[in-house]
């Protein structure tokens, strides 16, 4: 409601047009309620075995048809897909904050993703609005595996005194017509998300 109230602030939505919105919203706290689905998109914690625990109840109660959408970041696509017990229609459709204003969603697919629920799950992406670009199921996908490894380093440079945090921002600000430098946007992300998907490729990816 907050999003869609600073979008008809800022005249980018009309009243109406917001007000349509959030009546096409239902909400549930019940997995019951998800079984018609056609397109589920998973946005829980990035907690493996909460995550399969979810994907085994929806395996087991969607209709066969559905597919299943996680948004994880960093997690493995493949893995949560056998948990489903349907890999062929399992993709992952990894957004970008704030979702309302970033335009890009990495649509991934597995080794058994059905190419059908593929190019649905991308059709999907650009009903809504957002560009959508392809990406096999590897560790961090296209954003975040070239990202991750820059904010490391960012902070690296800060942990040896080589650079200070205001310059090294502004060098990737000026220098590389970044929008933020890579630690004002690690605080953005969030340090502990940062380190969890470091710790997690250190663990799977030694």
């Amino acid at each position: 409601e907050a999003s869609i109230a600073k979008l008809v602030k800022k005249e980018k939505m009309t009243a109406k047009d917001g007000n349509n919105v959030l009546n096409r919203i239902k909400y549930t706290d019940k997995i019951s309620d998800l079984a018609n689905a056609d397109f589920i998109v998973e946005a829980v914690i990035e907690n493996i075995d909460l995550k399969q625990k979810l994907y085994e109840n929806l395996g087991q109660i969607c209709k066969p048809e559905t597919i299943f959408a996680s948004n994880t970041s960093s997690l493995s696509i493949s893995e949560m897909a056998a948990f489903s017990g349907r890999p062929e229609h399992f993709v992952g459709v990894h957004f970008f904050n704030p979702v309302q204003i970033m335009k890009l969603v990495e649509v991934i697919k597995t080794d058994r993703t059905d190419p059908v629920v593929f190019e649905k799950a991308r059709g999907w992406v650009s009903d809504i609005g957002k560009t959508a670009v392809s990406c096999g199921d590897t560790p961090g996908f296209i954003v975040n595996r070239l990202l991750v490894p820059a904010l490391m380093q960012a902070m690296l440079m800060v942990d040896r005194q080589d650079a200070s945090v205001r310059d090294i921002d502004l060098s990737l600000q000026l220098g590389a017509g970044h929008p933020m430098g890579p630690l004002h946007l690690s605080d953005y992300i969030g340090l502990d998300t940062c380190l969890f998907i470091v710790d997690g490729w250190i663990e799977k990816y030694p």
